[in-house]
């Protein structure tokens, strides 16, 4: 932790048309609500809106945030630089929005500022300016693979919350703004006050496991191939059975490579991993919607074992089934 300091510690967030609502009041929050607990002892946060131009700037969601600083403007030091993002959901998965016009600012005020903080697909803009070449960095669970992609000099991780890689720091999905936010009030005023502000907005200080709790992994390239997509229905209604490659490949009436090889290409997965995949998804909707043991699930599931359930969850998910279910749950048991 940084000597506690006198004067406001200056957050200026990077504003385009589109962006996610809650990538920018969900930081903003949590800078504010730390501000109340540190009170007069020590100066907390100030937080500016920039963009292209002053006036209300609509938001994803339809409600309109208020510049008040302009980029061309910006001339004062920014010990915080907070770039958030927006996706669009197409046929093709999500896009992550690239604005032109934050990238040319963050070209020129992001060397000189003290830290960036860049939230779910802000990651995608962040990276386009070139500031996180050369870092570790991670984006929301769905467009990891095109920021890796997109920008080979970055070193993508797809599992964590948030990563910080230097003066450079980036976090996952939108509610991770707020995780990141946290952390950042971590590093400037110490765990006290950062359990303070997490305890007033019942929130947790450090999300136990990662993103990948969240992902949904039939979130695959649908594939061209009938034969393909309905072997992938029937794996799905057969979890218990012998989902090996030699018994898919024989109900395919293919060779045990030629259908490893067309599955990878239909799927972007191997037939092993995409098992796997199906199999937790289906332990983790029995999890959150029964209050069935773990061997029964795992038995259900496909799972030769209570241990190979743990360690699927433990590999995957970063977290184990009880404490996957304690956090989501979403009935009673029956």
């Amino acid at each position: 932790m940084n000597a506690p300091p006198t004067v406001p510690h200056v957050v200026v967030i990077a504003m385009f048309p589109g962006v996610d609502t809650l990538d920018v009041t969900g930081p903003a929050e949590v800078f504010a609500m730390a501000g109340q607990f540190l009170g007069g002892r020590r100066a907390g946060y100030e937080v500016r809106l920039a963009g292209e131009r002053r006036g209300p700037v609509p938001t994803f969601s339809g409600v309109r945030l208020h510049v008040e600083e302009v980029f061309a403007e910006q001339r004062e030091s920014i010990d915080t630089l907070l770039v958030p993002g927006r996706m669009l959901i197409g046929p093709g998965g999500p896009v992550p929005q690239i604005d032109p016009d934050v990238v040319a600012w963050l070209r020129e005020v992001g060397p000189g500022a003290g830290r960036v903080a860049s939230v779910c697909a802000g990651a995608h803009i962040t990276a386009a300016a070139g500031l996180l070449d050369g870092h570790r960095a991670t984006t929301h669970w769905a467009t990891v693979g095109r920021l890796a992609a997109d920008h080979p000099e970055v070193e993508v991780e797809s599992d964590p919350i948030f990563v910080r890689s230097g003066r450079m720091w980036t976090s996952a999905g939108i509610t991770s703004s707020m995780d990141l936010a946290l952390a950042l009030v971590a590093e400037d005023h110490g765990d006290e006050v950062a359990l303070d502000v997490a305890r007033a907005m019942v929130m947790y200080l450090q999300r136990p496991g990662g993103q990948s709790q969240f992902s949904v992994p039939l979130a695959q390239r649908p594939g061209s191939r009938k034969d393909i997509r309905g072997l992938r229905l029937w794996i799905g209604e057969n979890l218990d059975a012998d989902l090996s490659v030699p018994a898919l490949a024989a109900r395919m009436a293919m060779s045990e490579r030629n259908f490893a090889r067309v599955f990878h290409a239909e799927t972007g997965s191997t037939p092993g991993a995409f098992v796997e995949g199906m199999r937790l998804e289906a332990a983790r909707r029995l999890l959150e919607r029964t209050g069935r043991l773990p061997s029964d699930i795992a038995r259900t599931c496909g799972f030769r074992s209570v241990e190979t359930l743990h360690r699927v969850f433990r590999d995957r998910l970063g977290t184990t089934p009880g404490e996957y279910r304690r956090r989501f749950r979403t009935a009673a048991p029956v």
